[in-house]
Parts: structure tokens; sequence; C-alpha cells
């Protein structure tokens, strides 16, 4: 288990206030109004769901695996409908159906996905440029430009004309985030975004959450089991638990000072607590035939 910093702040940075009491509407990019989202009818992965994402904020959504913090991004970005409930961008309904309004809202967020998505037959400026391309009619000295200066922000600029086989797993979750960032998206999500990294590569990654979110003055939600990292850069956090239930929300602060069994096994890494290693199955002896013991 990862030690704790004695005094109350991770990487140098001191703790920040949280989102205030009470919110308006216009405070909140994003608002999940008591969702309810399962891909079939045998499991229910969010249930009942109500969440705000303040503008100008990196809120960091925290849990195991399986308890739909994947799901919640791609019901932002609208891949699938609420199955009850709804999901609201800047005052505005999304519907999964409407695929005019995904391709003007999606042109307003960004996206890290888990494992980069990088496309491996184009170069990393192809790569970079590719959604400016696509989403803009900017000219191609425009677009150089551009993917240069997101490049540089990442720290790879002279790494512009290497090919994806060619760059390490630190320098490709660099360069998907270059990509995120091409079009200065109001939101950018990141999907386990210190997932597979070395501890400096890391360091590096949440370093560059931050940094872009404060310089561009966007609203950033960060999907992660990784907690020291979060708490190091988050303005809120929030612990969801299997079935899309809100376990707790708060300030870095107030999570680490939860008395709350389970808050504190996540985020200590505590292997016995409220939460199971086993996924709920049936007996073993009623799987492999046997006949119960009980």
């Amino acid at each position: 288990m990862r030690e704790w910093p004695q005094n109350n702040s991770f990487s140098g940075r001191a703790w920040r206030p949280g989102a205030p009491a009470a919110l308006t509407t216009s405070d909140a990019l994003i608002e999940i109004d008591r969702v309810t989202f399962g891909y079939d009818e045998r499991r229910t992965i969010l249930s009942d769901l109500s969440l705000r994402f303040l503008r100008g904020k990196v809120t960091a959504v925290l849990g195991g695996s399986g308890c739909g913090k994947t799901t919640l991004l791609r019901l932002i970005g609208g891949v699938h409908g609420a199955t009850r409930g709804r999901v609201v961008f800047d005052g505005e309904v999304i519907d999964a159906h409407d695929r005019a309004q995904l391709f003007r809202l999606r042109r307003r967020m960004g996206m890290l996905f888990q494992f980069g998505a990088l496309f491996t037959d184009l170069s990393v400026f192809d790569n970079v440029a590719f959604p400016l391309r696509e989403m803009s009619d900017l000219s191609e000295t425009m677009i150089r430009d551009i993917v240069l200066m997101k490049l540089n922000a990442v720290g790879l600029r002279g790494a512009a004309h290497l090919k994806i086989s060619e760059v390490s797993g630190g320098m490709a979750r660099r360069i998907a985030l270059a990509r995120a960032i091409a079009l200065d998206p109001e939101l950018i999500m990141y999907d386990e975004p210190f997932a597979g990294l070395d501890l400096i590569s890391m360091g590096v990654a949440a370093k560059l959450i931050r940094t872009l979110n404060d310089a561009a003055g966007s609203t950033s939600l960060v999907i992660s089991h990784d907690v020291p990292e979060c708490m190091a850069i988050s303005d809120w956090v929030v612990l969801l638990a299997n079935g899309g239930r809100i376990v707790a929300q708060g300030t870095p602060q107030q999570l680490m000072d939860s008395r709350d069994a389970e808050v504190r096994q996540f985020v200590r890494g505590e292997p016995d607590g409220p939460v199971k290693f086993h996924y709920p199955a049936p007996e073993l002896a009623e799987d492999f035939g046997l006949r119960s013991t009980r």
C-alpha cells in the first residue's frame, strides 16, 4: 500500500476549497439528473444517479472496476442514452439519437480514451491534426501551428514526425491528450489517464491535467481509480460503488478524513472492508455440480 504524505498536501499542492454548498444551474456545465442505465435488463450499471460537474473545476470520479465510471462518460458523450433520467450539457438535454446535436456538442468536448486510441498508421503530427482537419475549415498552415502548439504544451513538439510505434506508452498518452485539446474544448474527459504509467509519467500526466484546465479555463472530468494523483489535482471528488451508487463526494480533504468504512477502504487501498473482492456469484458447489456442505 502506498504511504500517504504526512502533511495535508499531495505533490506539494495545498488543498483547495471544493464546491459551494448551494449551486445554481449556471454553475454546472454538466448535470446528471436521476439517471438510470444498463446495457441489458439483467444488470443496472447506474441507478437513479444525480451529479453536477462545476465549470472550470477538475472533478475526479473514483471507484472500483465495473461501478459505471466509463459508462458515465459514454452517456455524457451521447454514445448511449439514459434508460431513465437525463444528461444535460450547458443547459441542453443530450439526445443520443440526434446526430446533428451530438456532432455540435461533441465539438465542445475533448476525450482522452483509456488506451489512447491513437491511429497507428498516422504520424504523431497527423494524429493531433485529425480532429482539426475533420471538424474545422482551417488552412493547413493554421493547422500546423495549432498542432505544434498543442504538442509543445505536452512536451512533445520534437516528436511530431515520429510514428506511433516509435513512442513510449507515456508519450502516447500525452499525444492523445494533445489531440483531445486540439479544438480547445470546454469539457475535457479523461478515462483512466494514469493507467499503465510509471510514477514519473503519472506525475507528469497529473500536472498536465491541472495546468491545462487552469490555463484554458476548461472543465475537466477525470475517471480513475488512482487515489493519490486524483487527490492532488482535483477540486471535487466523487466516489462511486457498484450500481452507480454515490458513496461520498466532497473535497479531497473531506474524503481523506472520512470515517465511513467504505470510503476509508477505497482511499487507503485496504483489502478488507465493505467492498468484497468477488463479484456476486452462486455458491461454488452449485457451479461445479457438487453437493453443498451447508
